[in-house]
């Protein structure tokens, strides 16, 4: 029997065809598991690729996914077959339910194995996965002497992560660090000495204080690094008092250390992986480094500002270059005062360096108004080229550029040219009408442009709504009133069967509300869309532009009685103000709903319609605390309620003092989230500024000596 027969021995036995992955049938799992162990570069990434793409997509476990663990395991203890340290990564992977650097082994369910009743099956087969790789993690332990560099650095963390044996996992790792000759796999052992004192605090010991060794000379600076890292996340108390000044001095080091480059050939494949491995940093071990210290420093904002402050001045475009790409979550997850880094970052633009440069961009993007420091080189940036004012890919629409995006999301009028000559191009990315509104006033030369696109849609194209949505919403922004007839001409034009209608008339209607009473042409187009699903956004544009409360309000009652549409009833009921009084008994129903959404619109509605601050501050103070999202809305709201929203206040101090982004520990990312937070830290400063009393008028009591200077008339000997 040869070696990969051996390995594959009772694969053909396994019911995969019975079982499923993420898009079906499991029956492939075979040729992905086959694929593995190719001698072709090419089909071991195609199918390691494979294997995350269904088998474990995303993070999932399913029945197929056990089945492999036994394969994968026979797969890594055979020497003689190359890329292992992949398939040893895909272990840990799929073992992933194990506790986490957050959650001590000693805290956690040691067997992991028993079920919830009633618990969803897909969480069972994550605490089976977690049993089985534990089963068989006495390979790991084989693997960390294994004659493959990179397989020794991946099954560093497999074993430290999955082997029970607490002593003897300590051992393994301490002699592996004495033995070890390669320097990219050193600092994978101190990473895997920190991760052992992390899960295991009550036997941890021995490894801090060899991590403590580690992190002095003469080892070399990334392996010092490293344990600095690690020793901030299990041990913050022994790290030196000038740790900054300290990592700093050793990145340099490390750019200048002379190092071997002798990473294994890699196949040019169009698949995720590959896709990936081409956007990692040219110098991922150093990222990673920095990245293991960043995030156990957490909200400690200061020294990570002065740690990237002294990277991003560092000789090395590589250096400079990971510091960008750590910036991105500091700034995303925590508050601070970002002006010095940004504005470094800003200097990257005009180096010549294109990695540099591009990541810079992709991180100014983000940042809207934090990006001000950087607005001078950005504007360099847009006027050397038509290719940073609009991106052309391969395949798929155009984009704006990103360094004009972050230009104009940073409220800066010098992007207002360069988006006239995009707006007056062949091709106007879809981005563009979004990108004007952070501009304000300072976009009004655009309104005439932004109207001729407009009108240039065609009615019945596929693209209508992915065309003129965006330029309505720029429009409306502006106020750009002239262009009403381009706006009736979509509402009165547009075939009931196209693709995406019913948000192009809502947002044509949102469109004439914001052009207020000048929009006077659009009410016979309104009043039609009253009866029909348009009926909130239709009765909120005929208030703003006519303001006859009798036409407007039974329609939104209805629909708030409704329900579908009660959440927008209420807000456009709240900017009827008083006159919508009659709606109250609904709204202080809903002001106590389930939905957290309906509660917060409920709310605002309720004071600016009855002025009666207890339901008002009731429904508000349930919402906020139920909700994070709603947070930026309802400060919003107590600042209109001046001191009467003074009960609710302990809400906006205890915001304004948290260090973290209030969206921060929420689920998955947001390009908005930085604008979003900044939008609600300067909502409640003006809460609490709305409910001060104005300060009194300074009574002027002038001296005997004023009063008679004063009094002296004009060329008297008196002096003044």
């Amino acid at each position: 029997m040869s070696g990969e027969d051996a390995v594959f021995t009772g694969i053909d036995e396994v019911a995969w065809a019975s079982m499923k992955h993420a898009y079906g049938s499991a029956e492939e799992v075979p040729r992905l598991l086959r694929g593995l162990a190719s001698p072709s570069p090419q089909e071991r990434e195609r199918a390691l690729d494979g294997m995350y793409g269904a088998v474990h997509h995303q993070g999932d476990v399913y029945d197929s996914t056990l089945a492999c663990i036994p394969f994968l395991f026979a797969l890594v203890a055979r020497p003689e077959l190359p890329d292992r340290s992949g398939v040893v990564e895909l272990l840990v992977s799929i073992g992933g339910g194990a506790p986490t650097d957050e959650e001590p082994i000693e805290d956690a369910d040691p067997a992991g194995e028993r079920p919830l009743e009633g618990a969803d099956p897909t969480v069972d087969n994550h605490a089976m996965a977690r049993t089985a790789v534990r089963a068989g993690a006495a390979v790991f332990a084989e693997l960390v002497g294994d004659r493959d560099p990179e397989v020794r650095r991946a099954a560093a963390t497999a074993l430290t992560r999955f082997l029970d044996e607490p002593e003897r996992v300590l051992g393994l790792l301490t002699e592996r660090l004495d033995e070890e000759q390669e320097e990219r796999v050193r600092p994978a052992l101190a990473e895997a000495l920190g991760l052992f004192a992390r899960l295991r605090p009550a036997v941890g010991a021995a490894a801090v204080d060899r991590l403590v060794a580690l992190c002095r000379a003469p080892h070399d600076p990334g392996l010092r690094l490293a344990a600095l890292g690690r020793l901030a996340g299990c041990a913050p108390d022994r790290l030196p008092v000038d740790l900054v000044s300290t990592v700093v001095e050793l990145l340099r080091a490390r750019s200048r250390w002379p190092r071997v480059e002798d990473l294994p050939e890699r196949p040019d494949t169009d698949t995720l992986i590959g896709q990936l491995r081409r956007l990692r940093p040219a110098d991922e071990e150093g990222a990673q480094l920095l990245r293991t210290l960043h995030t156990a420093l957490g909200g400690r904002t200061a020294e990570r500002i002065a740690l990237l402050n002294g990277q991003l001045t560092s000789e090395s475009a590589t250096d400079r270059c990971n510091a960008v790409w750590m910036s991105a979550g500091l700034f995303r997850e925590w508050r601070g005062s970002y002006e010095e880094p940004v504005a470094l970052i800003g200097e990257q633009l005009l180096l010549g360096d294109e990695r540099l440069r591009d990541a810079a961009v992709s991180v100014l993007e983000d940042l809207f108004a934090l990006a001000r420091p950087a607005a001078d080189r950005l504007a360099d940036l847009v006027a050397t080229g038509p290719e940073h004012s609009i991106h052309r890919w391969e395949r798929g629409a155009a984009a704006l550029g990103r360094a004009l995006k972050a230009l104009a999301r940073a409220g800066d009028r010098r992007a207002v040219p360069a988006l006239a000559e995009v707006l007056s191009g062949p091709v106007v990315p879809h981005d563009t009408g979004y990108t004007i509104k952070f501009l304000g006033a300072a976009a009004e030369p655009l309104g005439p442009l932004l109207r001729a696109r407009l009108g240039e849609v065609p009615l019945d194209s596929p693209d209508a709504y992915d065309r003129a949505a965006p330029l309505l919403f720029a429009l409306g922004g502006l106020r750009h009133a002239d262009a009403l007839p381009e706006v009736l001409r979509l509402l009165r034009g547009m075939p009931v069967e196209l693709p995406g209608r019913e948000w192009l008339v809502k947002a044509a209607t949102q469109t004439v509300g914001a052009f207020g009473p000048a929009a006077r042409d659009a009410l016979p187009a309104l009043r039609e869309l009253l009866d029909g699903e348009f009926a909130v956004a239709a009765a909120s544009a005929l208030w703003s532009v006519e303001g006859d409360a009798d036409a407007v309000l039974p329609v939104l009652r209805r629909e708030l009685a409704r329900g579908e549409h009660a959440r927008a009833s209420a807000e456009a009921l709240g900017r009827l103000g008083p006159a919508a009084g009659a709606a109250l008994p609904d709204l202080r129903r809903m002001a106590v709903s389930e939905d957290v959404w309906k509660q917060a619109a409920a709310a605002g509605a309720l004071w600016d319609v009855a002025g009666d601050p207890d339901p008002v501050l009731t429904a508000l103070r349930s919402a906020w605390e139920r909700n994070v999202y709603t947070r930026g809305a309802l400060a919003v709201r107590l600042g209109r309620m001046g001191p009467a929203g003074t009960p609710a206040h302990d809400l906006l101090r205890t915001e304004l003092a948290a260090p973290r982004r209030h969206q921060a520990r929420s689920a998955g990312h947001s390009s908005h989230d930085i604008v979003e937070d900044e939008q609600l830290l300067r909502a409640c400063r003006t809460a609490l500024e709305s409910a001060r009393p104005a300060p009194r008028q300074a009574t002027f009591a002038p001296s005997r000596r004023t009063a008679r200077t004063l009094a002296a008339p004009e060329g008297s000997d008196e002096p003044r």
